[in-house]
C-alpha cells in the first residue's frame, strides 16, 4: 500500500507485516527503516519504536512484540529508538533463528512413501546446512527411516560407523524390498489350480475350471 504524505510528492511504501519468518526479516527492516527515514524522522523516537512493533503481528512476533511492550511500559527494556529495536529482531529472528530453523529441518524430515535414496538425497541436503557431530547425524537419519528398513537395520550383524555406510545399507535394503513387493505383485497376477498348478490368468476364461469339480483360485 503506497502513502502519500500531505504536501509531499514522495511517495513511500508501508512494511508488510511482519510474522517470524526468516525470510522477512531484512525486507521488514530495510521498508520500516526507509518509511521512518522518509515519513517519520522528526517524531519521537518512541513513537517510531511503537510504529514499528505495529507492523509485528502474528504467531511467535506477536506473543515477541507483547512481551516487548510490557518490558517498555515498565521500564525494563534497552530498546529506546528504532536502530535498537531493528538489532533485537534480526537478533532473534534473523541468523540465530534460521540455525535452529536448521536443525529442526534435519530433526523433522522423514522418508515417508519416497524411495530411500530420494530421503537419503534430501537429507544430504539438509545435513550439509548443519553443524551436527557424526553421532547425531546418524540417529536422526535413522530416525526418518520407515518403519520396516529401520528394523532391518537393526538387525544388520556388521557394525556401521559412518553415515555414509549407513545410507548405502538403507538405500540397498529398501531397493530390495521393492523390488520384492514388485515380484509378489506380477505374481499375484497368476492363478493356482488345485494340486499347486499355476496358470497365466487369462488362459481358461473368467476363471471357471472343469477338472474334477475344482475351482480356480486366484493368487
Amino acid at each position: 500500500m503506497l502513502l502519500q504524505q500531505q504536501g509531499s510528492r514522495v511517495e513511500v511504501a508501508r512494511p508488510q507485516v511482519f510474522s517470524e519468518k526468516i525470510e522477512e526479516v531484512s525486507v521488514f527492516i530495510n521498508a520500516a527503516h526507509l518509511y521512518i527515514r522518509m515519513k517519520i524522522t522528526e517524531e519521537v523516537a518512541t513513537t517510531q519504536v511503537a510504529w514499528v512493533l505495529s507492523y509485528v503481528q502474528r504467531g511467535i512476533a506477536e506473543a515477541w512484540k507483547d512481551n516487548l511492550l510490557d518490558e517498555l511500559a515498565k521500564g525494563e527494556s534497552e530498546v529506546e529508538t528504532a536502530e535498537q529495536l531493528f538489532s533485537k529482531i534480526k537478533n532473534n529472528f534473523g541468523e540465530t533463528s534460521e540455525e535452529e530453523r536448521k536443525i529442526e529441518q534435519l530433526q523433522t524430515i522423514e522418508q515417508g512413501g519416497r524411495t530411500c535414496d530420494e530421503y537419503v538425497q534430501e537429507f544430504k541436503k539438509v545435513a550439509r546446512e548443519n553443524s551436527y557431530e557424526r553421532r547425531p547425524f546418524i540417529e536422526e537419519f535413522k530416525r526418518g527411516l520407515n518403519g520396516a528398513i529401520r528394523r532391518k537395520l537393526a538387525k544388520a550383524e556388521e557394525l556401521l560407523s559412518t553415515i555414509g555406510e549407513w545410507q548405502e545399507r538403507a538405500v540397498r535394503l529398501d531397493r530390495n524390498q521393492r523390488q520384492s513387493r514388485a515380484e509378489e505383485r506380477m505374481l499375484g497376477r497368476n492363478m493356482v489350480f488345485p494340486g499347486g498348478n499355476v496358470q497365466p490368468r487369462g488362459g481358461y476364461g473368467r476363471g471357471s475350471y472343469g477338472g474334477r469339480g475344482g475351482q480356480i483360485m486366484w493368487r
